[in-house]
């Protein structure tokens, strides 16, 4: 396979394209900084130098011709304020969409996040937390009505940095919880794997169940 994953930095993108490139599947991760590029390809990736907060559909869709899925992992990250949740969290995430439809590549996989919702109200958090919800719901929703996409949105728990279980619980509804960031690019690699996973929006925390397993029975 080839996979194109935009956020191609973030700390899940360059686990996940270790495991992609470790099995033989090209793989090639949009970054916005020209710093990044050598931690990129050392994990096995080609590094494409995209700010996809600037750049055109038509630009983002020529990289991704040929491509069998494209991952949306970038986030604005935890140091910014709300105004980039909408510029990246949601508005990328759409401009993705718009250029995988250009580019013929319908399997889409979203990272989104556990209470993502376009209505999440005040007092979910502080506001540019609320923000960043909000704006991942809309991404989610924007993602989901597409026709011509199909996409399979994950929705994390709270990220750790702990060591991969290899178990997890997925569910529509999970309840919160923790899940190692190694896990979920583990999840994300299965789903890729399991076309019966199109259309579907699931959480996932550390639980009980082997991976394979647990992403297997979301496929039947």
């Amino acid at each position: 396979m080839r996979i194109v994953i935009a956020g191609g930095h973030g700390k899940i993108a360059l686990i996940l394209e270790g495991l992609l490139s470790q099995r033989g599947d090209a793989v090639a991760g949009f970054i916005r900084n020209p710093d990044h590029v050598a931690d990129v390809q050392a994990a096995g990736a080609e590094a494409l130098v995209v700010d996809l907060e600037n750049a055109s559909v038509d630009e983002v869709a020529t990289h991704m011709r040929g491509a069998d899925a494209v991952v949306f992992a970038a986030g604005a990250g935890p140091g910014s304020g709300a105004a980039r949740k909408g510029t990246v969290d949601r508005d990328a995430a759409i401009l993705l969409a718009d250029a995988a439809e250009v580019a013929k590549v319908a399997r889409y996989v979203m990272i989104s996040a556990m209470g993502a919702d376009v209505e999440a109200p005040d007092d979910a958090g502080n506001p540019v937390f609320v923000a960043y919800l909000r704006a991942k719901g809309a991404a989610d929703d924007n993602v989901r009505a597409r026709m011509a996409l199909e996409s399979t949105i994950v929705r994390p728990g709270h990220l750790t940095n702990d060591p991969g279980t290899g178990r997890v619980t997925i569910a529509d509804y999970t309840g919160r919880g923790d899940v190692p960031r190694e896990d979920v690019a583990a999840v994300l690699l299965a789903v890729l794997d399991t076309p019966g996973t199109a259309c579907q929006t699931f959480e996932l925390i550390s639980g009980d169940t082997a991976i394979a397993e647990a992403v297997t029975s979301r496929g039947q």
